[in-house]
């Protein structure tokens, strides 16, 4: 019976605690009494604690009725208990081993075995402190579960992700829209030239070819001291400008703002007076001596010397129907200017009255257009002994003004009611009025962009080569593509199903305050941000997307989409601003002789002192100066779109009767201040002419 307790004591020691105590005194009751093992069932978390909380109990304890074990039995219990003992360390050390295997190897497993073991354990043990879930050596915190996801990337922000092949392809089917090839710039060059010679011959026609009575350009030599005034919106501007007679001059200038009572005066006279006694708070400001000694003269001697009176350009920028190189009828205000008294009338007269109440010695010598100027600016300035042909303008408007022969000018030379003008020179200069060319459409391209665009304009129908050239509209044209795009659900530009899907691990948004949801919201700026834009995953692109359009997030993707339609839309424009100069050159006659069909300038260009450097047209090689044809540009779009002229180049080569050997010939260089330096040049021709 004792054998029989003592192997179950064993067998189940993981669960009770074995006392052994000492051999206690013998009871009195006789000398065969033996040493005695007591069995508890006293609970323990471990059995080696148990043993030694017992034994001290046994000790302390006062004598109890006990079961006992005869003497005879000792050495056999003592056998068994040890190899009990022995068998269950090795067990417990087992179990340790087998718990630190599963704490390493557990991250290795099969995502399924661990869930199955996780989720349903197929053993379990009394105690709550030792678990599969919870052993003491593997003991985690409580977690919610993670869903499973796939990762498509890895790494911080700008990390490649799958490409969308969709939009990738949308954007090059959008830009391929935008293509003006050259089968279309040639098309397009010989339309031009039949409207050119149409418009010298009536009036009423596409492109107006405006005769402007400037006859002649300078040639960098004329010396002198001029004025200029411009009217073009709110502010009035007055300059003198001193030639130095060896291309460069020296300006002085100043600003003021126009009232907005004399804008809408009921009197032209309101509006005139204040623009000359400008004039004279100039001259007393910067001419002092002059001013005085011409009003003293006057006083004392009843008039003064031609010599000392300033001819003055007349920079005015409202429609007019010019009758003389000093004499244009407005047609109408416009920029918030509203005088009714004034339509009909010569403003260079109006001006020229106001100036003689205040007896200063200026004359109003030509009514300029800045695109003139700007011809003969540049013709001041430009190297070479040959001068300017055609002066134009890409920037918020885009126009041009050329040296024509004057017997092509038949509107004017048959006309009975022309203007005089100088006829000794055999040319005139032409305002063209080119953002009008082609409003019927025939050779111009015509997207569904340009369609909304120009139906959406304040003038539909009209100027129809300025809204695919001009900054004023590119910028719109781009904004609208997008919009089509971005309102296109299978198309995901600035659209993300997830944070994975974008490289900068967020979702792309367009806030409801954007640009891109308003009429001309995209400034044309932003397109030469596009075009220079080489940064890894196009950042500059993306930080003005965010910063001025509202578009936080975007994508290099999207970047790489939208620089591919701003591009095309640019690159468009500087090819139909090709076929304007490549018409020119062809319908002048340049290419065939330039020596034989040069400008006319206001003096002989040879001999000029200090000598006015080599010519260099393109950089592919140096052309003789006498084969050279110069051009003179200014704008946003030729001074700040990154290749805007080699695009426009690259279009001239592909007309076959230029080639590449004819743009070679063709330079083109920036001309600055048309309407201020350029102004006082043509007052400089204009009072040649008078004095003629």
């Amino acid at each position: 019976m004792v054998d029989t307790k003592v192997d179950l004591a064993i067998a189940r020691i993981d669960s009770y605690t074995v006392k052994r105590v000492s051999p206690t005194p013998p009871a009195k009751t006789g000398a065969d009494a033996s040493p005695t093992t007591t069995l508890s069932s006293q609970p323990a978390s471990s059995w080696r604690e148990g043993s030694t909380a017992a034994l001290a109990k046994a000790n302390s304890a006062p004598s109890s009725p006990r079961v006992t074990v005869p003497l005879r039995s000792t050495s056999r219990s003592r056998d068994t208990a040890s190899f009990s003992l022995s068998l269950h360390h090795a067990i417990s050390i087992a179990v340790l081993l087998l718990v630190l295997a599963f704490q390493l190897l557990a991250p290795r497993l099969p995502h399924e075995l661990r869930q199955y073991f996780s989720s349903k354990p197929h053993w379990r043990v009394p105690s709550p402190e030792f678990t599969l879930r919870n052993p003491v050596l593997f003991h985690e915190p409580p977690t919610c579960p993670r869903p499973d996801q796939h990762v498509a990337f890895a790494g911080t922000f700008y990390t490649n992700t799958e490409r969308s092949m969709n939009l990738a392809e949308q954007a090059k089917r959008v830009a391929a829209e935008f293509e003006f090839g050259p089968g279309n710039v040639r098309k397009a060059v010989k339309e031009f030239v039949r409207e050119m010679d149409e418009g010298l011959q009536k009036e009423g026609t596409e492109l107006s070819q405006i005769p402007t009575y400037v006859t002649a350009v300078p040639n960098g030599t004329e010396k002198g001291l001029y004025m200029a005034v411009d009217l073009g919106g709110t502010n009035f501007r007055v300059c003198s400008i001193q030639l130095h007679g060896n291309t460069t001059f020296s300006l002085t200038q100043s600003k003021v703002a126009i009232p907005h009572e004399l804008m809408v005066a009921k009197t032209s006279k309101e509006l005139f007076s204040f623009l000359a006694k400008q004039i004279e708070n100039f001259l007393k400001a910067h001419h002092e001596d002059h001013y005085t000694a011409t009003i003293k003269r006057r006083q004392t001697e009843g008039n003064i010397k031609e010599e000392e009176i300033f001819d003055l350009g007349f920079t005015f920028s409202f429609p007019v129907q010019q009758i003389g190189i000093n004499k244009g009828v407005l047609m109408r205000w416009t920029k918030g200017f509203d005088i009714q008294e004034t339509i009909g009338q010569d403003v260079c007269a109006l001006l020229q009255k106001e100036i003689d109440e205040l007896h200063l010695p200026v004359r109003v010598a030509a009514l300029v257009n800045d695109t003139v100027g700007t011809l003969m600016a540049r013709s001041y300035t430009s190297p070479g002994k040959t001068g300017t042909l055609l002066g134009a303008i890409f920037g918020t408007g885009t126009n041009g003004a050329y040296v024509e022969k004057l017997d092509k000018v038949s509107k004017l030379t048959q006309s009975k009611d022309a203007g005089d003008f100088d006829k000794s020179t055999g040319e005139m200069i032409v305002n063209t009025e080119w953002g009008s060319f082609d409003n019927s459409l025939r050779t111009l391209p015509n997207t569904p962009y340009d369609v909304e665009l120009d139906a959406k304009s304040v003038n539909p129908g009209i100027q129809m080569f300025e809204k695919r050239v001009s900054g004023m509209f590119l910028g719109e044209l781009l904004r609208i593509a997008l919009v089509g795009l971005v309102k296109d659900p299978a198309i995901p530009l600035f659209k993300d199903e997830n944070s994975s899907q974008n490289d900068v691990h967020s979702t792309t948004q367009i806030h409801e305050g954007s640009p891109i949801w308003k009429q001309w919201g995209i400034d044309t700026s932003f397109l030469s941000i596009c075009a220079g834009d080489h940064s890894d995953g196009h950042r500059v692109i993306r930080q003005t997307l965010d910063k001025e359009y509202g578009i936080s997030a975007v994508s290099a993707e999207d970047a790489e989409a939208v620089r591919e339609i701003a591009f095309a839309v640019g690159r468009r424009a500087a090819r139909l601003a090709a076929v304007a100069i490549g018409a020119i050159v062809l319908e002048t006659g340049r290419l065939r002789s330039a020596t034989a069909s040069g400008t006319a300038t206001t003096e002989d260009k040879e001999g000029v002192d200090p000598p006015r450097g080599t010519v260099d047209s393109s950089g592919r090689g140096e052309v003789a100066e006498e084969d050279v044809i110069d051009i003179g540009v200014d704008g946003s779009l030729v001074e700040f779109y990154p290749n805007f002229e080699e695009h426009i180049r690259q279009a001239l080569r592909e007309v076959e009767e230029i080639g590449e050997q004819g743009e070679k010939r063709i330079r083109i260089g920036i001309a600055k201040d048309g309407s201020g330096v350029g102004a006082a040049l043509i007052a400089l021709v204009a009072g040649r002419m008078t004095e003629d």
